[in-house]
């Protein structure tokens, strides 16, 4: 018994002092580890890694950038199943523990000391939270004590809600999505709030084990985990007997859904994304910027329809290339149609089908994602065989004179399951529109379509305009004293230029000369001799200067006379900004396309500061604005909480600094006061007006006449086609909306000789402006003063006599107006007079 005695007394004293020698060794533990210990407080400014999201001006999605799919929320947000869900899955006593769960711990610790290795930690979320914003993921003694510690110090300067929000926001729940709202998207494409119970146990579910318990790639498992996770609510009194009995009855529903774009802008989006990561690099990808564009949806969807119809058409009216892959040898099976397809993308409307079968004037097709479907005859029956821009084949009798079962073709659906055979453009186009008013890019489309071919036309794309800057030269030569009735003689001339290789021969495309022709006539129709003339007297520098006040380059300027003819290498979107100074009434505006960058809390970190026409404006800077340069911006990193800095090289952000723009300090008296910078004006008010009265009469009588289908009486613009066809363009405005419409094969060659800017690309600039002015009021622009409208003859333009009938009206300065008066033939003693000095 004494023995006994003695070996308690000895177990109890080697008891207290194993405790003491423990208490002692976490109590250094303790003291060692705890200086080295984060800052618990920077998790209420902690930064997760967002991608960066790009919208239109009315907020809607457009691309997102970056490799974690992240949405974070607020605990607020947070739907009340779904906490209780997790608190079951993860951990019941959260809101009650201070942090650690006590039998988790030594069961840790037993797994420790009898296997060497700590197998299941008993985390709570608060240790998860330490874990995943502090530690690695290292399964050892000391990461588990800084876990502790983390999680007490947590505990004591976080409150539950915010320690739980800082959870669900993190954790990685498979497919690239971060947080419980990214996995609601992807999962369900729904929001969190927006699940049933099934689908909110099932994400509840996934953080124990992302890949384990995916319900896309493991729904067996997934169900099994989702069913448990319901019991354990079921238990724990959290839902009711009939809630429990619906959701573990509920079928798995989960697929992936990926990005939910709302509006197709990817040209836009990757001028975004270019011109941003010069300034953020890769951080630009992870801090959760939200970038709203200019763009407007109605237009941009509007422009993205009418580049891809008037592609197809141009396609069609030149034949078919035939089948992408001639059929295989193989039979035609399930199994091989859905290999062959799944190889296949759609691009834009353009669907890949498989001919299963031809009869006479029909065909059975597979579709991919679609199924069968029939192509009836009169959806075909366009498909002679391409020989050439200005060569077809025969025309098709039957459906098998087209193509073969197991030929791969392309199909889009013209209404509800009614397809027409189609085909990949080889030709390109761009169209680019922008309000006069700022620059603002409303609509950009830089190709057929962006995943087949990534070039942006509209901004890369340096072609030759052709008479589609002619309205620059003439409106050059009305700021030099002519009138729209000045007579310029349209008649053969050959040019001795010592800047062109050989004389120079230029003709009308007609191959005819029309003699003395009055400015505005000779615009409108588009003549060729008139314009070499008209630069010809003004002057080749004075013309080029001209131009530049528009923002044209002058080194890609032709100094020779080819520069009336539109010799000059010009982007769509250069050509398009040049317009605006056209239709704003002469002044000078930029294009941009970012409007603000917000970051992920919706903080304003920049806002445009774009140029904007207001005449009677006095500027004064708003200096509590944000900034209007994105190297003024300087935000935090979420990784190491360090400033961005801006790179030291020039590169132009896409406003100038308001700072660099002059301003006054105070209105003057009856002006209004903007805090955006004023546009400079670079066109006298009675030019601009004579010129769009000019451009009115191309749409009224000359070569743009099939946009009067709009039937609108404020358009204006200007058709032009290059030598041999090889580029076809469009410009036109109204005082609201700027567009240009380009159509051309990357590699220069003749669209056909049928093929001009009145066929090919003003029919894609009518359908967009369809779309586009429906909100805008046909309001022709107001007259300014100083001009007036006179009685002319037509033929000399010199005052109509009295009672000549076929006078019209015409529009001159008033220091400009005509003296002398036109011959009256019905006079036969009356001597008539022309200005054959203003003939040249």
């Amino acid at each position: 018994m004494k023995l006994l005695t003695s070996l308690l007394k000895i177990g109890l004293k080697l008891t207290i002092l194993g405790c003491a020698i423990g208490g002692l060794a976490l109590a250094a533990a303790y003291f060692y580890y705890a200086p080295k210990l984060p800052d618990v407080e920077t998790l209420r400014d902690v930064q997760l890694q967002t991608p960066l999201r790009i919208y239109s001006e009315d907020n809607k999605l457009v691309s997102e950038f970056g490799e974690k799919r992240r949405t974070p929320i607020s605990f607020n947000q947070i739907p009340q199943n779904y906490i209780n869900a997790l608190l079951a899955a993860e951990d019941r006593n959260f809101f009650d523990h201070i942090g650690i769960d006590i039998k988790g711990l030594f069961r840790a610790v037993f797994q420790l000391a009898s296997t060497g290795h700590i197998q299941s930690g008993g985390s709570t979320i608060t240790m998860q939270v330490a874990k995943n914003y502090f530690l690695t993921r290292e399964r050892s003694f000391v990461r588990k004590f800084n876990e502790i510690l983390l999680s007490l110090r947590i505990e004591q300067e976080l409150t539950k809600e915010e320690i739980f929000e800082l959870y669900i926001n993190k954790i990685y729940l498979g497919h690239r999505s971060y947080g419980i709202q990214a996995a609601a998207n992807i999962y369900y494409g729904k929001d969190i709030d927006q699940l049933s119970l099934a689908q909110t146990a099932m994400i509840a579910g996934l953080p124990k084990a992302p890949s384990a318990y995916n319900p896309i790639t493991n729904p067996s498992r997934a169900l099994e985990r989702r069913n448990w996770i319901l019991r354990r609510m079921h238990s724990l009194s959290l839902i009711n007997d009939e809630d429990y009995d619906t959701a573990k009855n509920e079928p798995i529903s989960a697929e992936y859904h990926g990005t939910q774009i709302e509006l197709y802008a990817p040209y836009v989006a990757e001028m975004v994304r270019n011109e941003l990561y010069q300034y953020f690099d890769e951080s630009l990808y992870t801090n959760g910027f939200r970038v709203y564009t200019t763009l407007n949806s109605t237009m941009q969807a509007a422009a993205n329809q009418a580049v891809e119809d008037g592609l197809i058409a141009y396609t069609e009216r030149h034949g078919y290339f035939g089948p992408e892959k001639s059929a295989a040898a193989t039979a035609l099976t399930e199994e091989s149609i859905t290999a062959t397809l799944e190889q296949q993308r759609t691009f834009g409307s353009l669907q890949p089908a498989v001919v299963i079968s031809t009869n006479k004037q029909q065909a059975q097709l597979y579709i991919k994602d679609h199924g069968p479907a029939t192509l009836t005859w009169e959806n075909m029956q366009w498909a002679r065989e391409h020989k050439g821009p200005n060569r077809l084949g025969s025309p098709p009798n039957q459906a098998a004179d087209i193509f073969s079962p197991g030929d791969l073709i392309r199909v889009r659906e013209i209404s509800a399951n009614n397809w027409r055979l189609s085909q990949i453009p080889r030709v390109e186009g761009a169209l680019t529109a922008l309000s006069p008013k700022n620059g603002a890019v409303r609509a950009l489309v830089g190709g057929f379509n962006f995943n087949h071919n990534k070039f942006n036309r509209a901004t890369q794309a340096k072609r030759q305009p052709g008479s589609n800057l002619k309205p620059f030269i003439y409106a050059a030569a009305l700021e030099q004293g002519y009138t729209p009735a000045t007579l310029i003689n349209d008649a053969p001339v050959v040019f001795h230029d010592n800047n062109l290789e050989s004389n120079w021969r230029p003709q009308n495309y007609s191959k005819k000369f029309y003699g003395p022709t009055r400015l505005r006539e000779a615009l409108y129709k588009s003549r060729n001799l008139v314009s070499i003339r008209i630069l010809r007297s003004i002057g080749i520098d004075t013309a080029t200067e001209f131009l530049t006040r528009f923002g044209f380059d002058k080194d890609r300027l032709p100094n020779n006379l080819s520069l009336s003819l539109g010799s000059a290498d010009i982007t769509p979107l250069e050509l398009v900004t040049g317009y605006a100074g056209l239709a704003n009434q002469g002044f000078k505006v930029s294009p941009y396309f970012i409007d603000r960058i917000e970051d992920s809390d919706g903080n304003i970190l920049y806002q445009a500061q774009p140029a904007t026409v207001c005449p009677e404006c006095t500027y004064i800077a708003d200096k509590s604005a944000p900034p209007g340069d994105f190297k003024q911006i300087k935000l935090q990193t979420a990784a190491t909480g360090n400033a961005i800095s801006s790179p030291e090289s020039e590169t132009q952000s896409s406003t100038p600094p308001a700072s660099e723009l002059t301003q006054t300090e105070s209105p003057q008296t009856g002006q209004q006061v903007t805090n955006l910078p004023v546009a400079t004006q670079i066109m006298q008010p009675q030019t601009a007006y004579m010129i769009y009265s000019i451009m009115q009469d191309v749409i009224a009588r000359g070569t743009g006449r099939r946009a009067q289908v709009l039937q609108r009486s404020d358009l204006a613009g200007k058709t032009g086609t290059t030598n041999d066809q090889k580029d076809a363009w469009f410009s036109g405005f109204n005082k609201d909306v700027v567009a240009t419409a380009w159509i051309g094969f990357d590699q220069p060659s003749t669209l056909g000789r049928s093929e001009f800017g009145s066929t090919a690309a003003l029919p894609v600039w009518i359908e967009f402006m369809e779309a586009a002015l429906t909100n805008s009021p046909d309001q022709p622009i107001a007259q300014p003063d100083g001009l007036v409208s006179i009685r002319i003859d037509p033929k000399t333009g010199l005052l109509a006599y009295p009672g000549q009938e076929d006078a019209i009206f015409e529009i001159f300065p008033e220091a400009s107006v005509p003296t002398e008066t036109a011959h009256n033939p019905a006079l036969t003693n009356a001597t008539g007079t022309t200005r054959t000095e203003e003939i040249f």
